[in-house]
């Protein structure tokens, strides 16, 4: 199996909370299971991974392992529990230990880190999603601030070195013969210290502000489809890069048409006269109606093809169809003249059956051939 960042197989930031990554688990899911798609082994593998992901992102220790080791933290808390290393982890420390006891000095780590991604659902019209759209959207991210220009320090002041690992980041500890590094605690391993905070962020360099951005959604897109804007996602800590926007499109059901792909289907409503001696009818398509002709003796269920009424595909390709089903509507509140007339009428069909209604008669002949062949 790949190993994938956990946080970029399920498309959620490192910020994400249990019930965020259960919800990504579950669309991942729902889209690569192995029953949705038999043979496939590219869909087996996203879903084995999804899968991983998603058991180690929901387990506190098993994350909070992998959020400091990487999958080797994850290995190692597997194979001795909680508080285990695995190899890395386990040279990373050694390497601290013979690195002091041979005089050799590390200098902390790089506090720079990248924004979070962020994402966004965008309902759209089937309209909208067919032809295209622009549209204003409003998104409450971390910005810079711009009181202290990110470096969460008040005006006229900056950050300090800090005084607990001066400036290192890290401080020794002995145990017994050997020396250990580890983050300082009072810098969390940044190096300094803000003595005097930015009274609009409160030192953090980040404020929670409510951005407005414009989407341009191009025709063809459909559910599940995502636009990327770089850069418009929560901004970077101590001058670390932005993270980015992902727009994720969901279509909204319409009351009319149902889409597969390309292609758009509906049905169609017909009366019995029109269905039986045959004529033409007014069909809505997303460009306006457009005439069908209804050859005589059409039945209920059968399908009409219109080219080229369906989607453009967004990733190019050609243009869907529209799928028209004929549904034969049963006249409703019939007055007794009609009523009579519909009898009369049906009185002159029965006298042959096999003529007018051939399907029905060969349906009820297999239906006795049947049951005489099961009382043998």
């Amino acid at each position: 199996m790949s190993k994938r960042d956990y946080y970029k197989v399920l498309d959620v930031p490192r910020t994400a909370t249990e019930a965020e990554i259960k919800k990504a688990y579950r669309r991942l899911a729902m889209k690569y299971h192995p029953d949705r798609n038999p043979h496939d082994a590219e869909a087996e593998e996203r879903f084995k991974e999804a899968k991983e992901a998603c058991e180690v992102l929901t387990d506190e220790h098993k994350r909070a392992a992998y959020d400091q080791y990487g999958h080797a933290g994850v290995e190692a808390a597997s194979r001795g529990g909680r508080g285990g290393f695995g190899g890395d982890a386990f040279s990373d420390i050694f390497g601290d230990v013979f690195g002091d006891i041979f005089g050799a000095r590390r200098s902390g780590r790089s506090q720079v880190f990248r924004g979070a991604d962020l994402r966004y659902e965008l309902e759209l019209e089937l309209h909208e999603a067919v032809f295209g759209h622009s549209v204003e959207i409003e998104v409450p991210k971390l910005v810079e601030c711009e009181t202290c220009s990110g470096s969460g320090a008040a005006k006229g002041s900056s950050a300090v070195a800090c005084d607990g690992c001066g400036g290192a980041g890290q401080i020794r500890v002995s145990q017994g013969f050997f020396q250990l590094q580890q983050t300082c605690p009072r810098c969390r391993g940044a190096g300094t210290i803000i003595k005097n905070p930015c009274d609009t962020c409160l030192g953090q360099g980040r404020v929670r502000r409510t951005r407005k951005l414009s989407v341009k959604v191009p025709a063809g897109v459909d559910t599940g489809d995502r636009i990327r804007l770089t850069g418009e996602g929560e901004a970077g800590r101590n001058g670390g890069p932005p993270g980015d926007l992902y727009v994720e499109m969901q279509v909204k059901e319409h009351p009319i048409f149902e889409r597969e792909g390309e292609h758009l289907s509906c049905e169609v409503p017909v009366s019995f006269a029109t269905a039986s001696l045959g004529g033409s009818i007014n069909v809505p398509t997303l460009e306006g109606d457009v005439t069908l002709k209804i050859p005589a003796e059409t039945q209920s269920g059968r399908v009409f093809r219109l080219r080229d009424k369906g989607v453009q595909p967004v990733r190019g390709g050609a243009r869907g169809d529209l799928f028209c089903k004929v549904v034969v509507e049963t006249p409703v509140n019939l007055s007794a003249e009609q009523k009579d007339l519909i009898r009369r009428l049906e009185e002159t069909l029965r006298q042959n059956a096999t003529r007018h209604a051939p399907r029905a008669e060969g349906f009820f002949e297999g239906v006795k051939r049947f049951f005489s062949g099961g009382r043998q």
